[in-house]
């Protein structure tokens, strides 16, 4: 499988031409902190919860190991990846 984003250090960007197959429910590995830097629309959908809109500025913690996905919005999503403990 491809990754559905670009990554550089600590920054993923998922084009707003990526197809919607792409972005599966995943879980990740380790805790970790998602900053929103930009982005139109985009959703983040954790399981057993209705979705909701991430906005610029926007700091979300996401648990290791909880099932989520993103759901495509209007344009690119630039996010900053933190890990945390």
């Amino acid at each position: 499988m491809v990754t559905p984003y670009y990554e550089y250090d600590d920054i993923r960007l998922f084009l707003s031409g990526i197809d919607e197959e792409d972005l599966v429910w995943h879980r990740d590995k380790e805790n970790r902190k998602i900053e929103v830097l930009e982005g139109n629309k985009w959703q983040l959908q954790f399981d057993d919860s209705l979705p909701f809109e991430l906005c610029v500025g926007d700091v979300v913690t996401i648990d290791k190991l909880k099932y989520h996905r993103l759901i495509k919005g209007k344009d690119d999503l630039r996010i900053r990846i933190k890990y945390a403990n």
